[in-house]
């Protein structure tokens, strides 16, 4: 398998590193790690091993010098995934957004009729099972978000008793400062440490004045995608792009994968962003349009025709760079290679 097939693959539940040389005499090479297992390397002329003690401690993708070369280092994202214990309106309106955000979303709630309301508001997978039951068959893992907005704090026990020993992004849970107050001290009580308990959002949401079922549901969202991009790992070959590489539509027309790997500033897109510009011209994806859009597919294409890979600086500060429509403000660093791929 070549390196897009092996990306495609890989478990997002394990701590998945991407490391590619973009300067100097090694440009192009990559090493992919798994939970820090090398699987994955194009050039066993470098010295990995090396590399891979410079990795930052922060996990924030972002460009390191190595020698004479600069390396790319690369936290790829995981997957996420929302559990909500409950399937009142508050679960309908967080089913709606989850669709919005394409966050899998499963509910669970021991009401058949509620159950098929959250079924068509759209949601995943759908559980009606008692809560004690079904959350035995919830794993749970660093990318999964618990989400408690049930009828009644009996059952709100009942949910974070399951919940909080496993394994998770975010666990949230509505309620009164009473009710929660009754909830945790129960918890307590049942040798649930306090620091762990201590760790559970509630009262849930951000605070906005919410009100509504679905100002409350804004809020929890809100929360929850605060908590996902704080944590967030950078990496973005999205299903899009893969597509794009993998699938037949394009498998045999020329492209060039083109990454954000650094910037400074006010820019439209993070590092780690992504878009595949092919030889007619195409552009499958978005690094935040406009000029450099523009400027960076006619560099692609170059590249694509030397079979060379670039790393390309773009500086939208200025009055040039005004003048051409770039009115961000940063500086961005851009690496673009042409895709090769093993037949």
């Amino acid at each position: 398998m070549d390196f897009y097939e092996i990306l495609e693959k890989l478990d997002k539940n394990k701590k998945n590193i991407v490391i590619t040389i973009v300067s100097g005499d090694n440009i192009g090479s990559k090493l992919i790690l798994a939970d820090g297992e090398i699987i994955y390397n194009t050039n066993n002329k470098v010295d990995w091993e090396s590399v891979i003690k410079i990795i930052p401690q922060d996990e924030k993708s972002q460009l390191i010098k190595f020698g004479n070369d600069i390396i790319y280092i690369e936290f790829m994202r995981q997957n996420y995934n929302l559990v909500v214990c409950g399937a009142g309106h508050i679960s309908i309106s967080i089913i709606q957004m989850c669709k919005l955000l394409d966050l899998p979303v499963t509910v669970i709630d021991d009401r058949m009729l509620f159950a098929n309301n959250a079924r068509n508001a759209g949601a995943d997978n759908v559980i009606c099972d008692s809560f004690d039951n079904a959350l035995d068959h919830i794993i749970g893992d660093k990318g999964t978000f618990f989400v408690i907005v049930t009828r009644g704090h009996r059952y709100d026990q009942t949910c974070l008793y399951k919940i909080i020993e496993k394994e998770s992004a975010y666990v949230g849970m509505i309620g009164s400062r009473l009710r929660v107050a009754k909830v945790l001290d129960y918890l307590e009580e049942e040798g649930i440490p306090r620091e762990k308990l201590d760790k559970v959002y509630t009262p849930i949401g951000l605070k906005i004045g919410a009100e509504t079922p679905a100002e409350i549901a804004i809020s929890i969202m809100a929360q929850i995608i605060e908590m996902k991009n704080k944590g967030a790992l950078s990496g973005m070959y999205s299903d899009e792009v893969i597509d794009c590489i993998l699938g037949g539509k394009y498998i045999d027309v020329p492209k060039a994968i083109i990454t954000i790997v650094s910037r400074k500033g006010s820019t439209p897109r993070g590092v780690g962003t992504k878009m595949v510009v092919l030889k007619d011209g195409t552009m499958i994806g978005t690094i935040g349009g406009g000029c450099v859009e523009a400027s960076i597919r006619q560099t692609a294409l170059t590249c694509m025709d030397n079979n060379k890979s670039k790393l390309v600086k773009v500086d939208m500060t200025g009055q040039d760079a005004e003048d051409d429509g770039m009115v961000c403000g940063g500086v961005v660093e851009i690496f673009i290679e042409p895709i090769r791929r093993n037949k």
